[in-house]
C-alpha cells in the first residue's frame, strides 16, 4: 500500500496533460495547470565529471546546462526542475523556495529561471482532479523507500547518505533487501506513539491486523558529529550514493528510522555497529 501513495514521476507524468502541484504539508497550490510537452529524466549528480573518461576530445557539454524550458519537467533522482516561468519572480541562484501559506520548504532556485522542486514536499495530481491528502509521515516514508529501489535496482547501489539542503549529512543508510513484509495487530503502541509525533497513522490501517511491504535498512545517525569517521569514509567512496532532501525532512525521517526501531524486539533493533 505504501508504494502506491507516491508513483515515481516518470509514472505520474505523462506529456500534453494538464497538472497542478500542492505543498504536501498544507495542500496550497504550488503550480497550477500546468502542461509538459517533454518529461525527461536527468543524468547521475556527476555526470559532467564522467564526461572526460567518456569522450576523447574536449568535454563537449562544458558550456551547456540541462536547465527546462516553460514546456519541460526534469526529474532526478530526488527532485524535478521547473522553469519558474510566471509562477514565481526571478530569483537569485541557491536561495530556499517556500510554501506561502505554512513556510515549508519545498525547494531551491537554481538559476534565474529554474526552480528544484523535492519530491518529499509536493504531491502532483492531474488538474481536473482536485486534492488527495496524504499523512507526512507515510508520504516522507515511502518516497524515501521509493528511491532506494529505484537506484538499488538501477545502480546496483545499495549505501546512501542522506543530506540536507545546508550540505550536512544527516543519516547513512544501508539497503538491506526490499521484499520485507511487515504485520501489525490492532492497538500495537508504536502506531499510538507515532500518531502522536506526526499527527497521522504512521502505516496503512487495513483491519485488525494490517499488512503491508517495507523495505529493510541499516541505518546510522549523522547529527551532532556522531559516526563522523564512518560519514567521511562512506564520502569519499564511489559506491555510495547521496540523497539530497531538505534539512527539515531528514530530520522527520531520522526521527520515523527511530521510531521504527524502537518498535522491534530489542535483539533485532542492532546489527553490528549499524540500527535496523
Amino acid at each position: 500500500p505504501s508504494i502506491d501513495l507516491v508513483l515515481t514521476l516518470r509514472e505520474r507524468l505523462k506529456p500534453h496533460k494538464k497538472y497542478t502541484f500542492y505543498c504536501q504539508s498544507c495542500g496550497d497550490i504550488v503550480v497550477k495547470d500546468r502542461k509538459f510537452r517533454r518529461v525527461l529524466p536527468l543524468p547521475s549528480e556527476n555526470w559532467s565529471d564522467l564526461v572526460e573518461e567518456w569522450c576523447c576530445h574536449p568535454n563537449p557539454f562544458a558550456r551547456g546546462s540541462l536547465h527546462p524550458q516553460h514546456d519541460d519537467c526534469f526529474f532526478g533522482d530526488t527532485f524535478f526542475l521547473l522553469n519558474s516561468g510566471s509562477e514565481s519572480p526571478k530569483s537569485k541562484e541557491n536561495t530556499r523556495v517556500v510554501c506561502k501559506r505554512c513556510k515549508i520548504m519545498l525547494g531551491e532556485t537554481v538559476s534565474s529561471d529554474t526552480i528544484k522542486y523535492y519530491v518529499t514536499e509536493l504531491i502532483i495530481q492531474p488538474s481536473e482532479g482536485c486534492f488527495s491528502p496524504t499523512p507526512r509521515s507515510q508520504f516522507v516514508q515511502s518516497m524515501v523507500a521509493q528511491c532506494l529501489l529505484e537506484l538499488s535496482s538501477a545502480k546496483s547501489t545499495f549505501r546512501f547518505t542522506v543530506k540536507g539542503d545546508n550540505g550536512k549529512t544527516y543519516i547513512l543508510i544501508w539497503l538491506l533487501n526490499s521484499d520485507t513484509v511487515l504485520v501489525e495487530s490492532l492497538g500495537n503502541s508504536f502506531s499510538l506513539s507515532v500518531s502522536t509525533m506526526f499527527g497521522d497513522n504512521f502505516m496503512p490501517n487495513s483491519g485488525p491486523v494490517g499488512t503491508w511491504n517495507a523495505v529493510k535498512v541499516l541505518y546510522q545517525p549523522c547529527i551532532k558529529c556522531r559516526n563522523k569517521d564512518l560519514a567521511d569514509a562512506w564520502e569519499n567512496d564511489m559506491g555510495v550514493h547521496p540523497l539530497k532532501f531538505p534539512s527539515e525532512t531528514c530530520l522527520e525521517l531520522l526521527l520515523i528510522l527511530g521510531l521504527s526501531t524502537a518498535s522491534l524486539p530489542p535483539s533485532l533493533q542492532c546489527m553490528n555497529s549499524f540500527q535496523v
